[in-house]
C-alpha cells in the first residue's frame, strides 16, 4: 500500500521551484551543485506547507524533463532528500514527502505559535492582537447575565441569535444600507463563513476569483473544497485592484464565486475606491459571478482623516450579487470566534439549511458576548483601543524595518494589520526559514499566491512595538545577511527575549 497522500505534478512542481529564483548569486558566494539547489529548493517547499507532507513526488524523469535538467540530477537531489529525513521511497510506489524525526510538521496556513515557543522566538507570523481589556472582560461578564433564559433552551439556533442578527441588521442600515435580520446568518469566525458560502456555491472543480496576492488561510480553505483558484493581480503598491483585468478574467474565465477584500486589503494593506467598488460589483453582476467580500479589515482604519467609502454591498441594492463577511476576530480578539455573513433571505436559508451537516451553530455564550459590546457602545470604545494599539505598532514596525532593512520597499497602509514588503530580490522562502534560527517568525509571499508566486516577498504584521519591533528587524536584518552570503546552515537559535 502507498504511503501517500497526494501527489504533486511535474509542471506545477517545477514553477514552485523555478519562481524561487529570484536573485543572482551574490559575486564571490559558492554556488551550490545543481542537485544540492535542487534539494534545497524541495525541502523549502516542505517545510513551508506548500508541498504537502506525503505527497507523491514526480518521477524522476517527468521532473528532469519539466526542470530541464538531467535525470542524475534529480536522482542526486532525491537521494540527498532521503538521507536528511525529507523524502521516502518503495520500489513500485514511488517517493512522497516527509520530515524529519522530531522536526514539528510544517504549517499549512499562518497559526499562532504555541505559548512554550514565545520566549525565544519572535512571531511575526500571526496578524492577531491581544484582547482589548477590559472590554473582553466586561462582555463575558454581561454574556453570563443574560444567559440564564438561553439555558432552558435547546441552544441550537443555526442561523444565530435573534438578538444578534438584529443588532447586525440594524449596524447596516445605520450605515445607509437597509437590512434586515433575515439577511444575516452568525457563524463560527469569518473562516466558517467563507467555508460555508464556498460548500454552497463552489463544488469540486469550480473555479474561484482570487486576488493576487490574497490571505494565505483563505487559499489553503478554497483548495482544499477542490476549487479552482483563478489568480488576478492588484494593481502596484496601495492602489488596489486592477478592473480591467478583474473585467477580463470574470469574462472569460467566468468563476462562480470571486472573493476580495476592499478594505485594508490582507496582506497589502490596499483601499479600494467607491469608484473600483462600483465597477466591480457591475462587472460581476455582468459575469452571473457571485462575489464575496471580506469585511474583516473594514474597522481598523489608523488614520483618523481618513474617510472610508461605502461598503461593497452598498453597490447591490438588490443582494443578488454581492455576500458581505464580516468578524469580531481582528477588529475585537482572535479569540472571539464569531463571524456573520450578510446576503439577500434566500442565500441564508440555503446557508443554514446546509449547516445542518457542518457545525449545526455558534457558541451561544460568545454570541451573547459580542451582542452585549454593540448593544452598550463597548464595541465602539474596544476598536477604538485596538486602533490606537496597531497604529503604535505600525509605526514602530515601519520605523526598525527602515532602519535595519533600508534597501526593502514597502509603502505604509491607512489601516489594516499587515505590511507588504518587497525584499531587495532575496528570497522570501529561504528568509522564513533562516528568520526562524535567527529568532523571528514571518510568512513568505509564496504562501500568499497561487504557484510559487510572490517569491521575492515577505508579510509583517503589526503585533510588536516598542523593543520588540527593534529586535524583530534586527533579527530579519541578520537572516537576509545569512541569506544573501548563502549561509544559513547551522545558525545557533537565539537567547530569549522578553521585551
Amino acid at each position: 500500500m502507498a504511503q501517500w497522500t497526494s501527489a504533486v505534478g511535474a509542471a506545477q512542481l517545477a514553477r514552485q521551484l523555478q519562481a524561487q529564483q529570484t536573485r543572482p548569486a551574490t559575486p564571490g558566494a559558492r554556488k551550490p551543485p545543481a542537485y544540492r539547489a535542487l534539494a534545497d529548493g524541495i525541502r523549502l517547499l516542505v517545510l513551508e506547507g506548500r508541498v504537502p507532507v506525503a505527497a507523491r513526488l514526480p518521477a524522476e524523469r517527468e521532473l528532469a524533463l519539466a526542470l530541464t535538467v538531467s535525470r542524475t540530477t534529480v536522482a542526486a537531489a532525491y537521494e540527498a532528500l532521503r538521507t536528511e529525513g525529507f523524502l521516502e521511497s518503495r520500489r513500485g510506489a514511488g517517493s512522497w514527502t516527509a520530515v524529519p524525526a522530531g522536526n514539528p510538521l510544517p504549517a499549512r496556513g499562518l497559526e499562532p505559535l504555541p505559548p512554550e515557543s514565545l520566549g525565544s522566538l519572535i512571531d511575526l507570523g500571526c496578524a492577531a492582537l491581544p484582547a482589548p481589556e477590559p472590554w473582553l472582560t466586561r462582555s463575558v461578564q454581561g454574556a453570563l447575565e443574560e444567559l440564564p433564559p438561553y439555558a432552558h433552551t435547546h441552544g441550537d439556533y443555526p442561523a444565530g441569535l435573534p438578538a444578534l442578527r438584529q443588532m447586525l441588521a440594524e449596524r447596516y442600515t445605520e450605515r445607509g444600507i437597509p437590512t434586515m435580520p433575515e439577511q444575516i446568518m452568525v457563524t463560527t469566525g469569518a473562516m466558517g463563513a467563507i467555508d460555508a458560502i464556498c460548500h454552497l456555491f463552489a463544488g469540486r472543480g469550480e473555479r474561484i476569483a482570487v486576488e493576487s496576492p490574497s490571505y494565505a488561510n483563505i487559499l489553503q480553505l478554497m483548495r482544499e473544497t477542490g476549487a479552482r483558484l483563478v489568480p488576478v493581480a492588484m494593481a502596484e503598491g496601495l492602489r488596489g485592484w486592477d478592473l480591467a483585468r478583474w473585467r477580463q478574467v470574470l469574462r472569460d474565465a467566468a468563476p462562480r464565486l470571486a472573493y476580495v477584500v476592499a478594505d485594508f486589503h490582507n496582506p497589502t494593506g490596499a483601499l479600494a475606491d467607491e469608484d473600483q467598488r462600483r465597477q466591480l460589483v457591475e462587472a460581476a453582476r455582468s459575469a452571473g459571478t457571485v462575489l464575496v467580500v471580506d469585511e474583516t479589515m473594514t474597522e481598523l482604519f489608523l488614520d483618523d482623516d481618513l474617510e472610508m467609502p461605502r461598503r461593497v454591498c452598498a453597490f447591490d441594492p438588490s443582494g443578488a450579487t454581492v455576500l458581505t463577511v464580516g468578524s469580531a476576530s481582528k477588529a475585537f480578539w482572535a479569540g472571539m470566534r464569531i463571524g456573520w455573513v450578510r446576503a439577500a433571505p434566500d442565500v441564508i436559508r440555503a446557508l443554514v439549511a446546509a449547516r445542518a451537516y457542518a457545525d449545526l451553530g455558534t457558541p451561544v455564550l460568545e454570541q451573547l458576548g459580542v451582542n452585549w459590546l454593540m448593544h452598550t457602545g463597548g464595541w465602539e470604545q474596544a476598536v477604538s483601543l485596538r486602533r490606537a494599539q496597531a497604529r503604535e505598532n505600525r509605526d514602530a514596525l515601519v520605523a526598525a524595518v527602515r532602519k535595519e532593512l533600508p534597501d526593502w520597499e514597502f509603502e505604509v497602509p491607512r489601516g489594516g494589520l499587515t505590511l507588504w514588503v518587497r525584499t531587495g530580490g532575496l528570497s522570501g522562502s529561504r528568509l522564513a526559514e533562516v528568520g526562524e534560527r535567527v529568532g523571528v517568525r514571518v510568512p513568505s509571499g509564496p504562501r500568499f499566491g497561487v504557484d510559487g508566486a510572490f517569491e521575492g516577498y515577505i508579510r509583517l504584521p503589526f503585533t510588536v512595538s516598542g523593543p520588540v519591533a527593534e529586535e524583530a528587524a534586527a533579527r530579519l536584518a541578520a537572516a537576509a545577511r545569512l541569506v544573501e552570503s548563502g549561509a544559513g546552515a547551522g545558525v545557533e537559535s537565539p537567547r530569549s527575549f522578553v521585551a
